[in-house]
């Protein structure tokens, strides 16, 4: 049994979350896998993917049961995302992006709002996170979308960009400012924009490195005119709900960039085992088998301590933004370095796409970037030990 087996095996889930891993598995093998490199050369956008994660309901795990849900887990939630990032990385994205989206309507809408709201997602809608903008990104306070109330309703103006499946979401969270409200941090406030409102376009659509098959826009507000229901909480209030909702995608990110890892360690190790170079396995070179030694011994560790995280939200733990930090960092860090060297150990066929680790690397590189460059996660991270016990 190898260490992994061991790890999966102490996670000990119960014969429901088994059933579905075990659904799960067969779409991945006879639809999200052979669909990948197909969607990934076209940048088409895989609802053949989507379309098979609905049919198992999996929209449904972080959806309270009022509302349509059948929630489970979050460490169960973590272990879709990493399982669907596994066999790709686009999918992976698009199904996370409908927990980063829709959780802070989950947590801090009202009854009204989550039973309007939410069906529409737990049925197999998608969802999208709207913050980042093209003058403010990593300090997300700098953002100027601007929310001017009228009446029982509330007009945008403004735009966003690296919006993930901005194009084809059924419900947005859109972070701006309160017109009403002077102070830039204070002024931050959270609504739901829903698909197809008017005055809502999508301008652009940008061409990337990787996950070129989830889809990633600046949409621009010109006037769009939602209800005042829409709003998350006061205005004002909305700083809090963006922290809050970083906080618990960003071990989903986590997850993703272990599902991607995990991919590249697979077929590395499988690579190694079966090349033969000047009379040896290439796995038998010592070099080689210290390098394996490395990663699978670093992987390892970043695994364990993504399912602490996960405990401590599930056991309702206050405060958890820093151990979610560590997380994403030191998850996406492994994520590029072991794709690197799967590529590397591949030699001249792991830079041709023959094989997915081309792919895998370029996959790989983003989550070092998003839901906050790996810089900043370290400012944060280390910054906290400058405080007085």
């Amino acid at each position: 049994m190898s260490i992994f087996d061991q790890l999966e095996r102490a996670r000990a889930w119960n014969d429901e979350e088994a059933a579905i891993l075990e659904q799960l598995g067969r779409v991945i093998k006879d639809v999200i896998e052979p669909n990948a490199a197909r969607f990934d050369d076209s940048g088409e956008f895989p609802w053949p993917n989507v379309e098979a994660l609905n049919a198992l309901g999996l929209n449904a795990i972080f959806v309270p049961e009022a509302f349509g849900g059948a929630p489970m887990s979050y460490a169960f939630y973590l272990e879709v995302v990493k399982r669907i990032s596994s066999a790709c990385a686009s999918t992976g994205i698009i199904y996370a992006t409908n927990f980063h989206g829709m959780k802070p309507l989950i947590d801090f809408g009202d009854d009204e709002q989550r039973a309007r709201l939410l069906p529409k997602i737990a049925e197999g809608g998608l969802a999208s996170l709207a913050i980042t903008e093209p003058a403010a990104g990593s300090d997300a306070t700098g953002m100027e979308t601007r929310f001017t109330p009228d009446g029982d309703a509330i007009r945008i103006d403004g735009s966003k960009t690296f919006i993930s499946s901005g194009d084809v979401a059924d419900r947005i969270l859109l972070f701006g400012k309160w017109s009403e409200i002077d102070d830039g941090r204070a002024s931050i406030s959270a609504l739901v924009v829903e698909g197809g409102t008017p005055g809502m376009s999508v301008v652009s659509k940008e061409r990337k490195m990787g996950h070129r098959a989830s889809s990633t826009v600046t949409l621009a507000f010109d006037g769009a005119v939602v209800p005042r229901t829409n709003l998350l909480g006061a205005p004002g209030e909305g700083l809090p709900i963006l922290l809050a909702s970083l906080n618990k995608s960003r071990p989903s990110i986590a997850a993703h960039a272990i599902g991607i890892a995990h991919a590249a360690f697979a077929d590395a190790t499988r690579y190694a085992r079966e090349r033969v170079q000047s009379g040896k396995r290439v796995i038998d070179f010592q070099g080689n088998q210290f390098t394996i030694a490395d990663l699978a011994s670093e992987l390892a560790m970043v695994e364990r301590w993504l399912d602490y995280v996960a405990s401590l939200i599930d056991d309702g733990a206050p405060d958890f933004g820093l151990e979610a930090s560590i997380a994403k960092m030191r998850a996406s860090d492994l994520a590029m370095r072991m794709t690197t060297e799967a590529v590397q150990l591949f030699g001249g066929y792991g830079y041709t796409q023959e094989y997915r680790v081309e792919r895998l690397m370029r996959d790989a590189k983003v989550t070092q970037i998003w839901e906050g460059t790996n810089q900043v996660h370290r400012q944060l991270i280390g910054r906290s030990f400058g405080k007085e016990a």
